[in-house]
């Protein structure tokens, strides 16, 4: 018996090329082109960059000219940025930013989650008290803002209450003094934002094992203990989640101060936001739009050094 003939290692993986092509066909998973899955991603990439990406490069090389609104500007560099940094206005700005989202962010971190745990039980109504807290999530911002501006000013109704009641003798400032204005707007961001917290941390609770509990209550550990040392630890990450979320979002603040304070930010512009300053720098027929494009520029690498921070946390929590 003769030897059956061999065959070149070529011939062998044309031949098992050819028999893989055939299988694929019969499960009809051919792809006749490398480039056929990217067609599916090309109308989401063009849309990130016409309307994210490229706006974003075309801020940066604004912010390098001295461009106006009826005018295009020419190449100064980092001048932008020194006038910023020697700006009494940005710095005012850029000091209520950091304030705002000092005591906001505290607040939407752990007020929701408080109200979450209320809310988790099943008990009868409980749908309707979700619903009405998640009712001003729903809401305008400017509807929001007019709404408390109403409840605010000093015929409104709170100092209307408070003064009947003689808590004070004349009505609390809040929309004309500058302190008050900023805290005031504080309190809208929270309230308008505890629905939707809140709704994050019903899904993170619904994830903690019951057994956790349980095990709690048989040590002997009460409703608060539990809450510290089983509902937190379960829950940290998405805190940390809501967290820069909320930073991100404290940061970028305008409708508030400029519903509550008008168009010049409170008396004397000093409930001025980082946002309301851009507006205000980069509109008009005056608007100066590489300067605004400049303090657009620092805003976000304060809102990236958030988000990073926020990111680091979230690491070191992991580990």
């Amino acid at each position: 018996m003769s030897p059956a003939p061999r065959t070149s290692p070529k011939a062998g993986r044309a031949a098992r090329r050819r028999a893989a092509r055939a299988q694929e066909t019969d499960h009809g998973l051919v792809h006749r082109r490398w480039w056929t899955p990217y067609l599916f991603l090309l109308p989401g990439l063009a849309m990130v960059l016409t309307f994210s990406l490229w706006p974003f490069v075309n801020t940066v090389v604004l912010s390098l000219t001295d461009a106006q609104i009826l005018r295009g500007g020419g190449f100064v560099g980092l001048d932008n940025y020194r006038r910023a940094l020697g700006d009494p206005a940005f710095w005012t700005a850029l000091t209520n930013s950091v304030l705002y989202t000092a005591v906001v962010v505290p607040a939407l971190v752990l007020m929701p989650l408080a109200l979450a745990v209320l809310v988790e039980r099943k008990v009868p109504g409980i749908g309707f008290f979700r619903s009405a807290y998640y009712t001003p999530v729903i809401a305008s911002a400017v509807v929001v803002g007019l709404m408390w501006q109403w409840l605010l000013r000093s015929d409104g109704l709170v100092n209307t209450v408070l003064v009947r009641l003689r808590v004070v003798a004349e009505p609390v400032p809040f929309l004309t003094d500058g302190t008050l204005l900023l805290v005031s707007a504080m309190i809208v961001t929270i309230w308008k934002g505890l629905g939707y917290y809140m709704v994050f941390y019903l899904a993170a609770l619904g994830n903690v094992p019951r057994s956790l509990h349980e095990a709690a209550a048989i040590d002997g550990a009460g409703a608060l203990r539990r809450f510290l040392h089983v509902t937190i630890p379960s829950v940290k990450p998405m805190m940390l989640l809501v967290g820069t979320l909320s930073a991100i979002s404290a940061l970028r603040v305008f409708t508030e101060v400029y519903i509550l304070g008008g168009e010049s930010g409170g008396p004397g512009g000093d409930s001025r936001t980082l946002p309301f300053l851009i507006r205000e720098v980069g509109l008009g027929f005056a608007g100066e739009t590489g300067y605004a494009a400049a303090i657009s520029i620092l805003l976000f690498l304060l809102t990236l050094v958030f988000s990073l921070l926020g990111r680091r946390l979230s690491k070191g929590d992991e580990r």
